[in-house]
Parts: C-alpha cells; structure tokens; sequence
C-alpha cells in the first residue's frame, strides 16, 4: 500500500534505527502501510531523520539505494524485536552478523561551516554515499542493543495492528503506544464505540 498523507513520515521512535523500521506501518494488519515507496520518500527521511542536514544534494540516492535501506530496514526489524522476546529466536548469528557488517563501514564525515548569518552549521564534508549512511544506522542500532539502559526502555506499540517500537523515556515508564495522535487515538476512538455499543445493550 502506498504511503499516503495519513501515514507520514515517523519520527518520534527515540533512536533513528528505529524511526527506518517505523518507515512499514500496520505490520500486524492486513494491509501494511509503505512509507518509503520510492527514492523521493527515502530522500526526505534521511533529511528528516537528520542522517543528512537539509541541503544536502542526494541526487545519488535511487532505487539501488532503495533497495539497501528496504533491506537494513527488515533486518533492523529482526533484530529488535528478537531483543524485545516479541519474536524470540529470530535474529540469528547471521543477522547480528549482517549488522555488524553494516556498522564497519566509516559513517559520513562532517564539517562544521559558516552560514550566510555567520552562525555555525553542520554539512557533509564528501557526497553522501549509501554505505556510509547505512553504517551511520547500523552503529545506533549497535549502540542500542548493547546499552542496558536503553535496550531496557525498548517498548512495542500496544495498538492492535502496530508493530512499531520505541524508547520509553516518559515519566514513569507509562507510555502505551508509539504515537498518542495516531494509536493512541484509535484505541481512544475503539474505546468510545465499545462503551456506546454496551450502552444500547438491555
């Protein structure tokens, strides 16, 4: 299904390793959600997962690079939910493997540059290269999986077709859901219809 206005681009996992994986919605459903459904859209995540600064030319960026994101992306998505036990013993050796082999590459190098205003802004020294944005991905996910803390604050969506998962950094440990405005808002919604239906009930 292509990605639409109602499924935008996420951003609001905790870790960008997580906002590639958050990029397939409604796992669980039917009819999953593909928000990266062309090298446009993977252009606009890297830029807007900050993998990249706005500007950047990323005329590089095409269905090959497509196809190796889409790839990380099904890995990465193993890999954690192994680690949540939500799926256990489907990451393999292979795949931490693969993602180690990822991480080896050297991510982008940056520079730091004056603006036009003479404030300090952040750029990439060489054209973005696909490995190296990838390794950038790879070496957060490593990062992750290996912090106590964090890996501890790994949380699955609680929405009954979201597979999304994220970092639970709220007050309490009590945050439910990946998005409050998008599942959150279902369950309130199906919560509401539950109560009018057993309202109506003798």
């Amino acid at each position: 299904m292509a990605a639409s206005a109602s499924y935008d681009l996420r951003f609001d996992s905790g870790r960008v390793c997580l906002d590639l994986v958050a990029t397939v919605g409604g796992r669980l459903s039917e009819e999953p959600v593909e928000r990266l459904d062309g090298p446009e859209r993977l252009r606009a995540w890297l830029v807007g997962a900050e993998l990249v600064p706005l500007g950047t030319c990323l005329e590089a960026v095409d269905a090959a690079w497509l196809t190796r994101f889409l790839a990380a992306r099904d890995l990465l998505h193993r890999v954690v939910r192994a680690e949540l036990d939500v799926e256990p013993g489907r990451a393999t050796a292979a795949d931490l493997e693969r993602l180690n082999a990822l991480a080896s590459t050297a991510p982008p190098a940056v520079r730091a540059v004056r603006n036009s205003d003479g404030t300090l802004v952040r750029v990439i020294a060489v054209a973005p290269d696909c490995g190296a944005l990838l390794a950038q991905i790879a070496r957060d996910a490593v990062e992750l999986l290996t912090d106590p803390v964090a890996r501890g604050q790994l949380r699955q969506c609680e929405g009954e077709t979201c597979s999304l998962v994220y970092l639970d950094t709220s007050r309490g440990r009590r945050r439910r859901w990946c998005s409050s405005e998008v599942c959150g808002n279902r369950e309130r919604v199906a919560r509401h219809r539950r109560r009018a239906v057993a309202a109506t009930r003798p």
